[in-house]
């Protein structure tokens, strides 16, 4: 799953995407959590455009009020029959949620959780693959790579993670083409570390957030 991620700012995001007169401006957001408005470039009508999006996706049926039901994570496996994400998965609402990293949580044997950052060693700004729906938005996730395995040991997932040459397929290729950008990000080109529990605080939003913590796990 990924429910705490790091969300650049709006320049650093224009250069990446290369977007041009984007109406948006905000900081980044060192401890982004669901239903946080959050940037995101989403297709539509067959061209790319910028948008602020509430990050836990409303289902039209939902009329547009959240449920009781969490859709800030959509699992890869169910895309095409899930009540809340076959919709915008039919209809091409694909979207990109760029990032500088995420955090997750590892449990240990005493059954105290420790969270670590994760960040790309070959995309210092990324992009998870998402959903769209109205002015709502979702982030894809799917099985675990080894080393997400290992972080998120209670249950074996990960974010959809974009390679640069996939991005554009994503957004508007059809969907089986952007289908085959849905793969586990390389293991070996990822980085992870312990850090602090302040994170476990949505109130907590400072760049020391990213900060290693020495210690051991179990």
């Amino acid at each position: 799953m990924c429910g705490r991620y790091v969300s650049p700012d709006e320049a650093s995001i224009e250069r990446e995407f290369n977007l041009v007169h984007a109406e948006w401006q905000f900081p980044a957001n060192f401890n982004t959590a669901p239903t946080q408005v959050v940037p995101a470039i989403r297709a539509r009508n067959g061209t790319r455009e910028s948008a602020l999006l509430r990050w836990g996706l409303m289902p039209f049926f939902a009329e547009g009020q959240p449920g009781k039901y969490s859709t800030f994570n959509a699992r890869l496996e169910t895309l095409a029959s899930s009540a809340a994400f076959r919709g915008p998965w039919k209809h091409g609402r694909r979207c990109i949620i760029p990032a500088l990293g995420f955090y997750e949580w590892h449990v240990n044997v005493d059954g105290s959780k420790q969270p670590f950052y994760i960040h790309l060693e070959d995309q210092a700004l990324f992009g998870f693959a998402g959903l769209w729906e109205g002015e709502s938005c979702t982030i894809i996730t799917m099985p675990a790579n080894a080393l997400m395995a290992g972080v998120h040991n209670s249950k074996a997932r990960m974010p959809a993670i974009l390679a640069r040459d996939m991005r554009e397929l994503w957004l508007l290729g059809t969907p089986e083409a952007a289908g085959a950008a849905l793969v586990p990000y390389a293991d070996d080109r990822m980085i992870a570390y312990p850090v602090a529990s302040r994170v476990n605080s949505a109130r907590n939003n400072d760049e020391k957030l990213l900060e290693p913590l020495q210690t051991d796990v179990d």
